[in-house]
């Protein structure tokens, strides 16, 4: 795709680098059974990337044949500037902030064989990043603005998450379509103990596109019922405890909450979408039905997985690939499947992007990759279309 100024996507929020040893022993049932005190752990080849929404979304979007623009915060260190020139090689770092005498941020991804992957992060920058570090003249060339990570940014969260409201609400006024990514929040932390609800009630009115998974919804929405249930979790993670009604029940509310659409990513159970009627925001898109957006509610599965490299960024590809999609003017089931593509393929690479592949296969494999069945969809209100490979569920809603 012919890059322009007004083929371009913001991508801002959450920036770091990312440390990722590779771990070349057995797999493990537990942590303790790899590291202890004394022990010494041989591991193979560390791997350096960039992480984070801004760069794990970015790069995939530039991949995808996208026309990127970063913003976030960095300080004047040495990891500062491997992650300037890091973004560099992938699109226009002219928004990204330099803040003199603070730490830029990292994160060392532990991700031994066998159990989920472990983070050790230090907040650094992200954590004083303000709406003012954005150049909102530059949201005026774009046609895209993608915020990620607001629970782990703690200018963004704090005070009722006035600073997130203000980025959203200065963005919207910039005429481009927006979209938000979370976090998962540590319960025990500061980000955990927030009103969320007050947060979104603020932010969601100037969403476009609200993009959390259903286990960083439900935690937000409902805190105390989410730790009940987490302690029930089995092999098939959070996401096989909550009901089809459920997800429905939770994208409502923010329906209700003023943004205009809502993906709830779900791991191996792909992708849940539901909209409303406000759809004349993406007229901006050139989208070739608009019309084919408003008021659907659909469940788009994922891709059977034989086997995984790491899981390391897998929702931030399907984000780039759903953006990507949008922008080239895809239908809502196109950019469902495609977003679900970007995710199967990012499984298969230890970092967050080398396993991506470029736009013409992604639309090829899409069409021809082996779908996961959702059986909990059968004799249902749910009907699933051939054709397109997607249920929808048409009941009045």
């Amino acid at each position: 795709m012919k890059e322009s100024k007004q083929d371009r996507i913001v991508v801002a929020g959450h920036i770091c680098l990312d440390m990722i040893p590779k771990f070349t022993g057995p797999g493990v049932s537990s942590i303790s059974e790899l590291l202890r005190p004394g022990v010494l752990v041989n591991v193979g080849q560390m791997v350096f990337s960039t992480g984070g929404t801004v760069s794990n979304t970015g790069i995939a979007l530039k991949i995808f044949g996208c026309n990127v623009c970063y913003a976030a915060r960095v300080g004047d260190d040495i990891i500062g500037s491997i992650i300037i020139e890091k973004l560099k090689r992938h699109g226009d770092t002219g928004g990204i902030r330099v803040s003199r005498g603070e730490g830029s941020s990292y994160t060392i991804v532990l991700t031994p064989p066998g159990i989920d992957r472990i983070f050790l992060h230090c907040p650094g920058t992200n954590d004083t990043f303000v709406a003012s570090d954005i150049d909102y003249a530059m949201l005026k060339e774009a046609k895209l603005f993608h915020f990620g990570y607001p629970p782990i940014m703690r200018m963004m969260f704090s005070d009722g998450g006035r600073g997130l409201a203000l980025v959203f609400e200065q963005a919207k006024e910039s005429g481009v379509v927006t979209s938000l990514d979370m976090a998962m929040p540590d319960p025990l932390s500061e980000s955990g103990r927030i009103d969320w609800r007050e947060v979104y009630r603020k932010t969601l009115p100037n969403v476009d596109i609200f993009l959390p998974s259903i286990e960083e919804a439900f935690f937000t929405l409902y805190p105390k019922e989410y730790l009940k249930l987490k302690n029930m979790e089995k092999k098939g993670g959070f996401v096989e405890l909550i009901h089809p009604v459920q997800y429905r029940s939770i994208a409502d509310e923010f329906l209700s909450m003023g943004c205009g659409m809502v993906v709830l990513k779900a791991g191996h159970l792909g992708w849940y979408f539901r909209s409303s009627d406000r759809v004349h925001s993406l007229e901006g898109l050139e989208l070739s039905d608009q019309s084919s957006w408003a008021s659907r509610e659909l469940w788009c599965p994922a891709y059977l997985v034989k086997s995984i490299a790491s899981a390391t960024g897998s929702g931030d590809s399907s984000i780039a690939g759903f953006l990507a999609a949008l922008i080239k003017g895809k239908s809502p089931e196109e950019c469902l499947h495609l977003a679900n593509c970007a995710g199967y393929h990012n499984l298969a690479g230890l970092d967050a992007l080398s396993g991506l592949k470029n736009w013409e296969q992604m639309e090829k494999d899409s069409s021809t990759l082996e779908l996961c069945p959702l059986s909990f969809l059968e004799q249902t209100e749910w009907q699933y279309h051939t054709a397109k490979r997607i249920w929808e569920r048409t009941a009045q809603m």
